[in-house]
């Protein structure tokens, strides 16, 4: 195993500041990292985001395998029940996990999603390899079963510090018993076995809300340091004409698009929505509303770099949503919901305006102020161009990725000596 050249953290313990400074990692060895993730059914941002950081891991001149895993072949009902049995502990996919590391022999494991086919069991495992794991937490699965801190409509924290079986009552999975019983066991087991406060030696939280949550949860403050998605950066035109507000994302309550439509009638600005989703119907003959369904990226990135705003009017605890990182990197000001991380993300009257989750009044009183203050919202623009430079662009994230991977590998080399001592 390559020997971090710098020893960041002799006593792995203690206060710190939770976020990571970008640095340079210039003069320092290259690592050899091993990406493992459990893709999803339907392609999301997630997935997205893992092949962005591995595109730019490795142009940083990293050597980057990766090991992924995809729920296509979870068919039939033996598949789903097998698979909800062996959730907690995967063992065919950390023996498989366990393989690569042998083969490899990286320096620095790096988790994304590891339910169902992977599991948490992976960092025993891989600590067991002696190598060092670090987790991106995309979501809130170490806690809640359906990841998100939402049931019926509002934001639920029921299971941070409670019985994950609560899940199972109320079908928090997909609406499915037998599938949230599956992650609330796997939640218990690993909550109960120490896995988060013994077997990862750092945690990748996305943004400051998201740190309090999983600190609430248990996991140790110490070793969670904040580190945003990065964005390739698309070029940014000062002077391009903008008109109306754009929508990107699924249509579905969540997401607060039923409280678009309401603000729309009151509204002096046009509203383009990309997207599908259950409301789609609901909102197709909304007046002030242009319903286009989904749409290409590149047409998607045409469309945000000439809108006056984004709007997320969301009603849930949103991860790291990219559709920011766009918007930012574009010039373009958002309008969001004051709810967890939206409330980091935008500063208000700086880089766009918040508003209050679910209110249709206070969304097109924000909206009509983008409409009556071009001026004002061009500069907002500029600024939410500012903090994309400063925070998202890829060489940015990937310097401040690398410096997580080498405190992890100097930590797991101290715990190891001290094992050994």
């Amino acid at each position: 195993m390559t020997k971090a050249a710098v020893d960041f953290d002799q006593s792995d313990e203690g206060p710190f500041d939770p976020i990571a400074e970008p640095g340079t990692d210039t003069g320092l060895p290259k690592l050899r990292i091993l990406v493992i993730h459990n893709r999803y059914q339907v392609r999301g941002g997630e997935d997205s985001v893992v092949a962005q950081e591995v595109d730019s891991l490795r142009r940083s001149g990293q050597r980057v395998e990766t090991l992924f895993f995809d729920n296509a072949g979870i068919r039939t009902g033996w598949d789903r029940l097998r698979t909800a049995y062996e959730a907690p502990y995967a063992q065919r996919g950390i023996a498989t996990v366990v393989d690569a590391v042998r083969a490899f022999r990286p320096d620095v494991v790096h988790a994304h999603n590891v339910f169902p086919q992977i599991s948490p069991g992976v960092h025993q495992a891989i600590r067991a390899e002696g190598v060092a794991t670090v987790q991106t937490l995309h979501n809130f699965r170490v806690t809640c079963a359906n990841g998100i801190f939402m049931r019926e409509g509002r934001p639920c924290e029921d299971c941070i510090d409670g019985s994950p079986y609560q899940a199972v009552r109320h079908a928090c999975y997909r609406g499915s018993r037998l599938g949230s019983l599956a992650v609330a066991r796997m939640i218990d087991v690993h909550r109960r076995s120490g896995t988060w406060t013994h077997d990862v030696d750092r945690f990748i939280a996305l943004t400051p809300f998201a740190r309090t949550r999983f600190l609430a949860a248990g996991l140790p403050g110490h070793r969670i340091r904040i580190k945003p998605n990065g964005l390739a950066d698309p070029g940014f035109d000062r002077e391009a004409p903008r008109n109306g507000v754009l929508f990107v994302g699924r249509l579905v309550p969540e997401k607060g698009v039923a409280t678009l439509a309401e603000a729309a009638r009151a509204c002096r600005i046009p509203i383009t929505l990309i997207g599908e989703g259950p409301l789609e119907g609901r909102l197709r003959d909304t007046p002030g509303v242009t319903l286009l369904g989904p749409q290409p990226p590149a047409t998607v990135q045409a469309m945000m770099a000439r809108a006056e705003a984004l709007v997320v009017p969301s009603q849930w605890y949103e991860g790291m949503p990219m559709v920011i990182a766009e918007a930012f990197s574009l010039g373009t000001p958002v309008v969001a919901s004051r709810i967890g991380a939206l409330a980091d993300l935008i500063v208000d009257g700086s880089t766009g305006l918040h508003v209050e989750p679910g209110d249709p009044v206070s969304l097109a009183r924000a909206l009509n102020q983008i409409a009556d203050a071009p001026v004002a919202t061009r500069e907002m623009g500029r600024a939410a161009r500012r903090v994309y430079e400063q925070e998202w662009t890829a060489d940015v994230v990937t310097a401040r990725a690398l410096l997580i991977y080498r405190e992890a590998i100097a930590s797991r080399a101290n715990t190891a000596a001290r094992d050994a001592a």
